[in-house]
């Protein structure tokens, strides 16, 4: 079991145990083919990739049957990491580059997720409706509010209120202020002991 896993996440069944450890395979495969996580961070994958994606996991516990479309997921971040520790919700993962979304869709299939779907397209033309919307985009708060309001469900079943959930860094309180919507900030330097997450956010805007 990846030790930096194991450290934050105790009660993980067999199986999922035995998807976390074969993320390093897989995508060191991938990686030596498509450029899809940086050369030099590959060697960082669990704590910057896969622990990163799960600080969502530390703000919410999604209800069972719960939708999630993981906007700009590139190679299947965060939405392969949350449909492993979340195997009773449905994520969709969505990106406009193909060849990142060939190397989600495979990592999905060969770690038997049955609750992954994947699609080649821009979220602008994603029609279906989500609880959540989950994103560790670039884009500002307000871009990505624009694009994925209309993809969220009025009925509610979560802790949370549908919405918004991304992973930010830096200075965020400005940029939340800009817009009415709900906002709650996360450090996931409470979280997470490890330097890298000092300056990493974790962001729900109620839409």
């Amino acid at each position: 079991m990846n030790a930096l896993i194991a450290k934050y996440f105790l009660n993980l069944t067999d199986v999922q145990q035995t998807q976390f450890d074969a993320l390093d395979a897989l995508y060191t495969d991938w990686n030596a083919k498509i450029n899809v996580i940086s050369r030099k961070d590959i060697q960082n994958l669990y704590e910057h990739h896969v622990l990163h994606s799960l600080g969502i996991a530390k703000i919410i516990t999604f209800t069972p049957n719960t939708e999630v479309m993981d906007l700009g997921t590139g190679g299947g971040f965060p939405g392969i990491p949350l449909a492993i520790m979340f195997p009773e919700v449905k994520f969709h993962l969505v990106d406009s580059i193909g060849k990142k979304v060939r190397v989600a869709a495979d990592i999905a299939s060969q770690l038997g997720l049955k609750n992954v779907t994947t699609a080649h397209s821009r979220a602008e033309d994603e029609k279906h409706l989500f609880d959540f919307v989950v994103s560790r985009a670039v884009m500002p708060l307000s871009g990505l509010i624009r694009i994925c309001r209309k993809n969220i469900k009025r009925s509610q079943q979560n802790p949370l209120p549908n919405g918004l959930i991304c992973l930010k860094g830096g200075e965020l309180e400005e940029e939340s202020h800009l817009f009415k919507h709900t906002t709650t900030i996360w450090n996931l330097s409470d979280f997470f002991s490890e330097e890298f997450f000092e300056t990493k956010k974790v962001v729900h805007v109620g839409l």
